[in-house]
């Protein structure tokens, strides 16, 4: 690990990069893995992979999460905080000046063929880290058949991200370390998930009704305690804590009608960096800037406590040989996960032929040649823009 005085402008360069140019939700985990993996060497295959298992065992928001992982492994503590940090301000700020035009002008399309040219090439980022990623984590017949088990459970949707992960390091245990642990761990997940379906909910249910009532006004207190308990309590990354902020505040606190967040929604597409920056608009609509700063710390600051709290624990407990075997199992669990969201999101990054086009150009050059991720998405906004002048 480097230490923070030594690394911390890298850190910040890197972070405000990514963070100002990245889109793509979860295929932002694929660019911090082409830029910060593959290419920069922070951290190691394996290494990137328990990254990526602890951030979806966690509630809140994935890639934030992810990239205080990296930063805390260039840089310790603070390279954690300046990553994070350093992700999240560019979005904020892009998603304040367009929220401001969008009250000001009315819902303007915004850099429509920019993004559909980013669309494919951020997929092909994704797919990509995918198999890179699989190639380092898969490494038997028992890992395979783990990825597999892992993304059909997930496609299928019957368990959660949290509960298929954790069966999978409980396989984990159970092949490469302790039958007896292996076996105990199990039975305690599936006498959890019992319960958890006995009594009917899930985490996120326990936030619903607790924040308002009705059609009272949402002052700034309201939106702060909304979105800290949408960050802190939301499993299933940036996707699902967007669906239950929808449901939330258009139809249970009616703080803003259905159209306003579908502008609010596309407006966020026109934002790179973490998807959950909606929230900024959220507040921006209640309480003007006051409320866009307080909604986006809120959403964001239960990643930081969570990460910044459990990643000097975690880089003891690693070594731990049961800890291990875990991650042997979670490893291809993730593969088996990220697959699927890379199918799900393919027929909307790629629509057409030539936006299938620019995706398999991406792999190949990916693949071929060392390319830094942030050329190519400049590229694929050129070639998006170009299409549409002359369509």
């Amino acid at each position: 690990m480097s230490s923070f005085g030594a690394s911390w402008r890298e850190v910040a360069s890197v972070f405000l990069k990514i963070g100002a140019m990245a889109y793509g939700g979860p295929a932002i985990m694929g660019i911090m893995q082409a830029e910060l993996q593959e290419k920069r060497r922070w951290v190691d295959k394996e290494r990137f992979l328990e990254g990526l298992a602890l951030v979806n065992l966690l509630p809140g928001a994935g890639a934030t999460q992810l990239g205080i992982f990296l930063g805390y492994a260039r840089g310790g503590w603070w390279g954690g905080l300046l990553a994070g940090l350093c992700f999240v301000l560019p979005a904020l700020f892009i998603m304040l000046a367009l929220t401001a035009a969008y009250a000001a002008l009315g819902s303007t399309p915004f850099m429509r063929g920019a993004l559909y040219g980013l669309g494919p090439v951020v997929l092909g980022i994704y797919a990509v880290a995918v198999f890179r990623l699989g190639k380092s984590a898969i490494t038997g017949a028992p890992q395979v058949l783990i990825a597999v088990a892992a993304a059909l459970v997930t496609a299928a949707g019957p368990l959660g991200l949290v509960t298929v992960l954790a069966l999978a390091g409980g396989i984990g245990i159970l092949l490469f370390a302790s039958r007896r642990q292996g076996l105990a761990v199990l039975a305690a997940i599936a006498l959890m998930v019992a319960l958890m379906h006995y009594v009917g909910g899930t985490p996120t249910l326990a936030l619903e009704a607790k924040v308002g009532a009705g059609d009272t006004p949402a002052g700034l207190f309201d939106i702060g305690v909304f979105f800290f308990k949408v960050g802190a309590f939301t499993f299933g990354g940036g996707l699902t804590m967007i669906a239950f902020v929808q449901e939330q505040v258009v139809n249970q606190f009616h703080w803003l009608t259905p159209r306003e967040f579908v502008d609010g929604l596309a407006l966020g597409q026109f934002t790179p960096g973490p998807i959950l920056m909606v929230a900024a608009y959220v507040g921006f609509k209640l309480a003007g800037i006051a409320g866009a700063l307080v909604a986006a710390a809120a959403i964001f600051l239960p990643s930081f406590i969570l990460m910044l709290s459990l990643l000097p624990i975690f880089e003891r407990v690693r070594k731990i040989a049961w800890m291990k075997a875990a991650m042997r199992g979670i490893g291809p669990a993730v593969i088996g996960v990220l697959a699927v969201s890379l199918a799900q999101l393919a027929p909307h990054a790629a629509p057409d032929l030539f936006a299938a086009s620019v995706f398999v150009a991406t792999v190949l050059i990916l693949l071929v040649w060392r390319v830094g991720a942030i050329k190519l998405m400049l590229g694929g906004a050129l070639l998006g823009t170009l299409r549409d002048r002359l369509a």
